[in-house]
């Protein structure tokens, strides 16, 4: 694709830096558990562009004792917005081109006690440019000190930037993660933010902060809940949740709606989906 700009290109390493630090953590809580599961990465490229000249990404994805089924994928892409979608789309100039750079993380557990757990993050320019993303959990059994660690560890990479509103990231998350045909919320929240323009380096450092923060807390909240002993019940209640989680992504989610509309790899947009959903 056209060389990158220096301000591309550093986002673009981070979140590939990123995502190799995530997997790693991911493959030592399998080790811990005796399971020798490893990520296998499948690279792709825009589905209407083979040459690669528009850029692609890297699909990873494991499944093993601990994690049922994670999802890492990182991908960096240029093109042009179809005329309808242009117009959804922040800051979009007149041409409708864009480049977007970035991670997006989607992990289900095999023990319903373990919450599952989104993250992303990104660097996109239209006729603006701006990062956007956070982390959400999404625990099938919810334990309130999880819900609270997990919260204050994106309230601590908030507060180290004059960028950042925890309070307001919190908020949009609680109103972005809803199901309105549902009437419930997706998960316990966590924080959603986007269109964050303005100085690069300030906004870039927070950006770099949540996939921190994430990495920090995650793995412990994955360790303190891995050895619980489950119930068939308790599996099974955890797969009819799941489906909450399929229907947001597939009916609400913009990510899912950017991806597709943008030639993106089908099964790297649909890697959040569960493995096992039942719906009753």
């Amino acid at each position: 694709m056209t060389p990158l700009n220096p301000q591309q290109q550093a986002a673009r390493v981070w979140f590939e830096a990123l995502r190799d630090r995530i997997c790693a953590a991911f493959e030592a809580i399998e080790r811990e558990m005796g399971s020798d599961a490893t990520f296998t990465y499948t690279s792709w490229n825009r589905e209407d562009d083979p040459t690669g000249e528009s850029g692609g990404g890297v699909r990873g994805v494991m499944k093993g004792s601990v994690f049922e089924k994670v999802g890492v994928n990182v991908s960096t892409v240029a093109g042009k917005f179809s005329p309808e979608f242009a117009k959804t789309m922040h800051g979009t100039a007149q041409s409708g081109t864009f480049f977007a750079t970035g991670i997006s993380l989607v992990a289900h557990m095999a023990n319903p006690h373990v919450p599952a757990v989104h993250m992303n993050t990104r660097y996109l320019r239209t006729g603006a440019s701006w990062f956007g993303g956070g982390a959400d959990l999404n625990p099938a059994i919810i334990y309130d000190d999880d819900t609270a660690d997990f919260h204050a560890a994106m309230r601590s990479a908030c507060d180290a930037h004059p960028c950042a509103d925890y309070a307001h990231y919190k908020k949009w998350a609680d109103d972005y993660f809803y199901i309105p045909h549902r009437k419930v919320h997706r998960g316990v929240g966590g924080i959603f933010y986007d269109h964050l323009e303005g100085d690069f380096d300030g906004t870039f450092a927070f950006t770099q902060s949540v996939g921190e923060a994430f990495l920090d807390i995650f793995p412990k909240l994955v360790r303190r809940r891995m050895h619980t002993p489950f119930s068939e019940a308790e599996k099974h209640a955890q797969r009819i949740w799941r489906g909450r989680y399929a229907e947001f992504n597939l009916v609400y989610d913009r990510g899912t709606t950017f991806g597709l509309k943008t030639g993106g790899n089908v099964d790297a947009i649909l890697m959040s989906l569960p493995p096992e959903v039942v719906w009753e």
